[in-house]
Formats: structure tokens, sequence, C-alpha cells
């Protein structure tokens, strides 16, 4: 990236604008830690009130400084924050840190505030990072450009872990917890409101350290898609891990983003398929960030999503077992080898299958071939992760088994699976062995739950390759027209005046629905069987429907398994998402929904299907016959196409009837009902919220 930001991460000269000789103030804390731990550069303090701070001299404005500064810190409220920004691009600052709150969370007035910050940053030719911040460390310059409490730990930076995010609590807690746990971050920025520069910009620089092995992320919002996908994109091909917590998915959670960075959130399903796209790595708390980052500290994530259990206990085999199975996560029965060789070392009592549970009995004769049970365990084909399930085992117990356990993996490298511990017992007689195996890479929980969430999170398939494919480039219209332009087939269909000639030409039975409603089924909008003698009666009978625009006469085909599939035009700036799911009158019961980015490719529209908990009566339950998957396929994917049309809001097609493969009839897939939506459009509601990477709970 930029040498801009080596000069803001590791400045040969810092100046702190408004710097006070207030000990107990907490905007005291970056001078001090400037000035007493280690950072090479120039300070220069600047108050006109003070002729020297901290043993260091003060001037009374950077004109005075020769040499001008690369960084400079706004230790001023938010009304003279513009100021400041001025003062320091005339130094030739590359950047100031604008701590003070009072901008654009707070409403109108702030946020003009924060108009009048930037418009002084442009004029100045400086960046602003802020406001509403708590700045940034560095370990290997030992730049403290911050204040936060977590600071006046003993930091050194030997984790490889660097961290971004847009709170500055959750920011300090994450540091703080971190270097509680060995994990001292290597980098550590605090981006607040985002005025200027975001979390994605500093991000890209970050993950092209070759110092940096994970990138934690905290985001509250993402404002501009294509900035998130570069940032994912570049950590994947730096081979750098990218870790992210999102908050405000849910409506309150947005409420509070609003009030809290003044920033809208965008739509979740589009955010987590891109993620997924390249490999990133997504989490639901601080704890499960720490954990994720530890387990991928300096080594890969586990290649699948197979999980070997090696536990003192039985019961707490049973237990993971259970979580494990309900995350998803297989436990596979070990191979026959593997359990030949267990078996020497474990007590006939035990078990060697998956969970290997080897008893407390042999930690009571030593438990020096715990390391080698964990070892075989990991070697065997089947395991892409094992998790180490410890209870009552204490005192210099827990410190010989943490020592055999770390030799081992050591040992055996760090393309081995990886591991990971949980130990149940107090923190007073295992805190030494908890220290140990964190020191060496090995994440220790005390709760078998939030080990099986880390693991399910980081044993995500890698990204797949984004879908090759070109969308066609439909004519808007109405739904059928579009339909017919997309390749989808549909029911024959008549608009014509005489409603009796119209079934008549359809075989003399047909099926008559009003034009114009979103929910027919509801207003009792469709007539099955209608018959030619019928057709006069029905039909005006739905034409006075409230809200009507006319009647349809369609063919009335046979009964087969309804699908949803919808396709957007691309929400807030994030990629077209394609919708697949069970359909028809009781989809919001079925709740049965899955997503991929848009267009789609055969494999991966076979792939949605097989996702869905309706799959069986797709291929077939209890002696029906399944249904014609190729033609199923055809219709999703040509519908997928249809996110390049302009202005598109939504298609939804609802039923998607698909035939079985032996039917009689012209087409296995007929699309029965669409409604398009244009992207300004009122009914183009939210998008679902997702629950994981593919299945989302409407």
């Amino acid at each position: 990236m930029s040498t801009e930001w080596d000069r803001v991460l590791a400045p040969r000269s810092v100046a702190l604008i408004g710097a006070t000789g207030r000990a107990d103030n907490p905007m005291a804390r970056p001078l001090r830690w400037l000035t007493e731990r280690g950072f090479a550069g120039r300070v220069h303090p600047v108050n006109p009130k003070y002729a020297e701070l901290g043993g260091v001299p003060c001037v009374a404005s950077l004109a005075e400084v020769d040499g001008g500064v690369d960084l400079a810190l706004a230790l001023v409220p938010a009304e003279r924050a513009a100021a400041a920004v001025t003062e320091a691009g005339a130094a030739g600052a590359a950047a100031v840190v604008v701590f003070a709150s009072g901008f654009a969370e707070v409403g109108d007035a702030g946020r003009a505030l924060q108009d009048e910050l930037v418009a002084a940053a442009r004029a100045a030719g400086t960046r602003v990072l802020g406001p509403n911040c708590q700045g940034l460390y560095d370990a290997r310059s030992r730049l403290f450009a911050t204040f936060t409490g977590a600071g006046e730990r003993p930091l050194t930076g030997s984790s490889g872990i660097a961290y971004v995010g847009q709170s500055g609590a959750i920011g300090g807690s994450v540091l703080d917890v971190a270097a509680e746990r060995g994990l001292d971050l290597s980098a550590w920025v605090s981006t607040g409101n985002e005025a200027d520069v975001s979390l994605t910009e500093i991000g890209r620089h970050l993950v092209a350290d070759p110092e940096i092995t994970v990138l934690t992320v905290y985001a509250e919002s993402l404002p501009d898609p294509d900035d998130y996908a570069a940032l994912a994109g570049e950590a994947r091909a730096h081979g750098t891990a990218l870790v992210v917590l999102r908050s405000g998915r849910s409506a309150p959670g947005r409420r509070a983003a609003v009030s809290h960075t003044g920033a809208m959130l965008g739509d979740d399903t589009a955010f987590r398929l891109v993620s997924r796209r390249y490999g990133v790595v997504l989490v639901d708390d601080v704890e499960e960030l720490l954990a994720a980052a530890t387990m991928l500290r300096g080594r890969h994530g586990p290649a699948g999503r197979s999980v070997g259990l090696v536990t003192s206990s039985g019961g707490a085999g049973i237990l993971a077992a259970d979580r494990a199975s309900d995350a998803g996560l297989a436990v596979p029965e070990l191979t026959a080898e593997t359990q030949e060789k267990l078996a020497r070392l474990v007590p006939e009592f035990g078990a060697v299958a998956n969970p290997v549970d080897v008893t407390a009995q042999l930690f009571n004769e030593g438990g020096g071939a715990f390391g080698e049970v964990c070892g075989i365990v990991r070697a065997d084909a089947s395991v892409d992760a094992v998790l180490v399930l410890l209870t009552m085992l204490v005192g210099e117990t827990a410190m010989a088994l943490a020592r055999d356990l770390a030799a081992t993996v050591a040992e055996q490298g760090p393309d081995a699976p990886p591991v990971a511990v949980v130990w149940m017992a107090g923190e007073d007689g295992t805190a030494p062995a908890r220290a140990l195996l964190r020191e060496a890479g090995i994440p220790v929980f005390s709760s078998i739950a939030l080990a099986v969430r880390v693991l399910d999170a980081v044993a995500a398939p890698d990204g797949a390759a984004p879908d090759v494919l070109e969308p066609a480039a439909p004519v808007p219209g109405d739904g059928w027209a579009l339909l017919d332009a997309l390749g989808v087939r549909r029911p024959l269909s008549s608009l014509a005046p005489d409603p009796a000639d119209a079934v008549d030409e359809l075989g003399g039975v047909a099926v008559l629905k009003a034009e114009g409603l979103e929910h027919k089924t509801e207003a009792r909008a469709v007539r099955l069987g209608v018959t030619t003698a019928d057709a006069a009666a029905v039909h005006a009978e739905l034409a006075a429907l409230p809200g009507a625009t006319g009647v349809l006469v369609q063919e009335q085909v046979p009964a087969g398994v309804e699908l949803l599939v919808a396709v957007d035009g691309g929400r807030d700036g994030w990629p077209p998402v394609l919708t697949v799911g069970h359909g028809g009158t009781a989809t919001e019961v079925h709740r049965d929904v899955v997503h991929a980015l848009a267009p789609v490719t055969p494999e991966t529209a076979r792939t949605l299907l097989g996702a869905l908990r309706c799959w069986p009566l797709l291929a077939g339950h209890r002696g029906a016959p399944g249904v014609d998957l190729d033609a199923a396929v055809d219709a999703i994917v040509r519908l997928s196409r249809a996110c390049a049309v302009p202005g598109l809001g939504e298609l939804e097609v609802n039923p998607l009837v698909l035939l079985p493969a032996r039917s009689t009839s012209d087409a296995a897939s007929l699309a029965l009902d669409a409604r398009i939506a244009t992207s300004s459009d009122p009914r183009h509601a939210e998008g679902a919220i997702a629950v994981d990477i593919l299945r989302t709970e409407t």
C-alpha cells in the first residue's frame, strides 16, 4: 500500500495538539506512553499554556516545529477539531487522529461538524482517523497514539494478530483481553465514525503486511461493499486470515448502530455471501473473535468439518459430540488403523472410536501418553480438527499434560489439523497450563459450546471461486414478459376478452386468477378446474375483486413440488442475491430458504437444491417419484440471470412447479405466478436476515 500509511503507523514525528498537563486526564496517556515506552520518533506537545510537558518542550503551535510532523493527535473538543486538522495539514501531517465525540453520532448538528472536519482535511491535504475513535497502536514502532485504558498493559505485539474496528470501547476490550491471554496485538486501530479513513482502507494495508497473519475486524457499518470485497480478496491473496465480527444485523441492532456511529447497515445476506466467497471467518462475539484468531494464527484453519474428540471424561465427550452434531460438524469414526494404535495406549474401559476417552487412569499412571494419543487422532485422515476436553486435571498434572500436548503439536507441524482445548476446571488450578498452551498457539476454552461455535466458524469451507457466468440482459417488462425473455417455461395463458373461448382453447378446463393482487390465495383470487360453462361467471367474480387489474386464464398443470425462486438486482451496493426455497402458499410456514450470489452456474443451483430441508420431496420421498432436477436447475439458472435487468428490484416466482422426470408434460418446470418490482418500488422489501452462510430464516 501507500507509504503514507507507513508514516501513520511508524511515524518519525508525532504532534499532540491540545496536550494536557493533567495527569488524571485520559488524554494525558498518549504523551506519557510515547515518551516512556520506546517510541523512537520525535514527540511534540502543542499547547500555548505550557513550556514543557512530561519533560518534553511544548510549543504554542505546530508552525514552531522544525521539519514538520508525520502524525498529529487532536486532543481537543469537537468544535476545535477542524482547526486542528488545518494546522496539522499545514505542518505536512499524513493523518490526524480526532478523538473527540459529538459528531455524526449525535444528530444533525454533529453531522454538520463532521462535514466541516472532512472539508478541512481535504483543503489541508491530510487524512482524518475518526472522529469519535480511540486512535491506534503499533507494537513494532511502539506508537501509542491512543488513550484506551488497555494501553496500560505491557504490550509487546508478539502475536502477529492485528485489529481494526469502528467501536473504541469494543476495540479496547479486544486489546485488553488479547493481552491478558498472551495475544499481544501487533497493530490495533479504532476508526470511530469513519468520516474519512475507513476500516476497509486501513485493513487492506494491514493484510498486506507480511508480519500480520490474522486481521480481526469489528464492524457496525460497511458503507462500501466494493471496498469490503477488495479487503476480503486481498486478505485471501496475501494468505492473511480475516476474522470479522459484525453487529447491527437485527432490527434493534441497526437502531443502535445508527445512534452509535451515524451509519445505516446494509443487507446482511449479501454480506455473508460475499464473506463466504472469499473465505472470511464470521463470528458472533469478542470471545469468538479472539479464539478464532488464536486458532488461525500462524497456521491454516481446518480443511473440512470433521472433528476428532479426545477427552478425559466420557460425559464431556458425549456433550461435545452432541454440540458438534448440532452445529453441522461431523464426528467420524476413526479408521481401524488409528483405533488399533490408540488401543495400545488407552485403558480397556476407555473408548477409541471417536470420541476417544482416555479416562482418568491415563493421568493417574503419569499421563505421558496423552500427547501421543492426541497426535494419533490428529494424524487420522478423517479428522480436520482436534478438540481436547479436559475436566478436573489441575496443578502439576495440568502442567505436564500441557507440556506434552504442546510438544506433540509442535512436532507434527503447522500443516497438521488445528488443535483446541476445552478445560472444565477452575482458572486457579490451571492458569499456568492454559498460558503454556496459548503460548504454543493452542486456544483454550472454558465452554464446550463456545469451542464448537469457533470450530464451526473457522471450519467453514474456503470461499468458492465466483461463478463465472455472463448474465443475460432481458428487456424489462411485466413478470410474464421477463420470464419469456429469460426462457423460463410457464403455463399457456390468455387474456382473451371472452373467458369461455379462452378456457375452451386450453382444453375446456383451466385456472382463472385475478391479476394485480400480491396475495391471491388470501383474496380467493385463484380458481382451479374452471370449465368452459363456468368461465364467464368466475371471470366476472374475479374481475370485481378490489385491486384486480385483469383476469388471467391459464392452463391447469399437474400437481408437483412447489419452489420459490427470487432474485434481486442488488441492494445498497451489494451484489444481487438469488433465493431458493420451499414455495407455495405456506412459504412463510416452511421458512426453508437458501441463498447465493446471482447469477449462478448449474453446479451452484444444484447445491442450493440439496441444501433445502425439502430436498427429500425433490429427490423422491416414500415411493413418490422425484422431480426432474435438470429442469429445476435450468429454471433456477435462467431466473438468476434476471439480476442483469436494469433497475430490477426483485423478480419473485412462487410457485415454480417441478414435475416428475417421467412426466408427460411438455415442461417439467413451470412458473405459475410471478411478481416483478423495480428498485424504486416500495414493495421491494428488506432482504431476509441470514443466520448462517447459505441457509437463512425469513
